[in-house]
């Protein structure tokens, strides 16, 4: 879909939207925005550099493209123009061991917009993701299983991290900075990406099926999937207060009587609070250790990442660091 209004009102829009997201942050206060040298980025930059704040620009050179290093110094001029103040440019190494390419892209530029805000001291960090970009993470999260909390995808607030565009559409975004020469990653038209079949084959197939209301819907529907998680977890935290004791361990005939939206987050926030890694702990983990409480007949322990694990005595469920499930039944057997 294309924007047919005119550009000077896709601009006001955007810069609407971002300083609707700043309002709550004092004026004097440094904000960061994320650039990579894209439409989406841009239009970010430029809002936020009209505003009558304190804008920098993080820049984070990838290096995944030859002309990569080019890309990001355009960037950094583009941004000086816009009056954004200080630019930093900044060389990342990805290291995709263990995750996909995009998955280590992304994490390596988390880390670095965070070194920089840390430097800064910005009390806000800025990413230009739009409300299409949200349809397409509820869809891919669809298509993985995933829960409320994942499905409810991006959230305009995080922490230091901000979306001011996230109900924006994408065509309006781009419009607003159609006066400038903007950079195109090539990996977005690149289909071994499934971001890329998402954005350019599902949704597509969708809206022509379903009508032009699809990525709104989608993006609608992570917003209240976001609310009733946050809803959902907070009750989880108060009925977990009434099961715990004081060495960490869950009553399993309390824990067995709530509803199991309520009992799977308390087993994931103790699995964590103990030291599981929150990235390495999936669905799959949280529903075999819940056996343990629902279908309890004497069975051992659960793996859990991290070198934790999961186990059930004396009426209580504890997670705690020992040496694998695996390791301890091979030394029964030499015992």
């Amino acid at each position: 879909m294309t924007f047919a209004g005119d550009p000077l009102e896709a601009r006001a829009t955007v810069r609407r939207a971002v300083e609707d997201g700043l309002a709550d942050l004092p004026h004097d206060v440094i904000v960061l925005v994320g650039v990579s040298g894209g439409a989406d980025s841009l239009a970010l930059a430029r809002a936020a550099g009209e505003l009558d704040r304190r804008v920098a620009a993080g820049i984070i050179d990838h290096g995944l493209q030859p002309d990569s290093a080019e890309v990001a110094q355009t960037a950094a001029h583009a941004c000086a123009e816009m009056g954004l103040d200080p630019v930093i440019v900044e060389r990342v190494q990805v290291s995709a061991t263990g995750v996909g390419p995009e998955a280590a892209a992304r994490e390596a530029r988390r880390v670095a917009l965070v070194d920089i805000a840390d430097r800064l001291g910005a009390s806000a960090i800025l990413l230009a993701h739009t409300r299409d970009d949200q349809a397409e993470t509820v869809l891919l999260r669809l298509a993985r299983g995933s829960g409320a909390r994942s499905l409810a995808a991006m959230a305009p607030v995080a922490g230091r991290w901000r979306r001011p565009l996230l109900d924006i559409p994408r065509d309006v975004v781009r419009a607003s900075v159609a006066d400038l020469s903007t950079w195109e990653d090539p990996h977005n038209d690149d289909p071994a990406y499934a971001r890329t079949r998402v954005r350019h084959g599902a949704l597509p197939a969708l809206t022509d099926a379903l009508g032009p209301d699809v990525v709104s819907g989608l993006a609608r529907s992570a917003r209240m999937l976001g609310d009733d998680a946050e809803a959902l977890e907070a009750l989880a935290r108060e009925s977990a207060r009434a099961l715990v004791d004081a060495e960490g361990t869950l009553d399993v005939v309390a824990l067995a009587a709530l509803p199991r939206a309520l009992r799977t987050r308390i087993i994931r926030d103790a699995a964590i609070a103990a030291g599981c890694p929150a990235g390495s702990l999936t669905s799959a983990h949280i529903d075999r250790v819940e056996v343990l409480v629902t279908d309890w007949h004497g069975q051992g322990g659960v793996d859990l990442p991290g070198g934790l694990a999961g186990e059930r005595a004396y009426g209580r469920l504890a997670i705690r660091r020992v040496p694998p499930v695996a390791e301890r039944r091979r030394h029964d057997r030499e015992e």
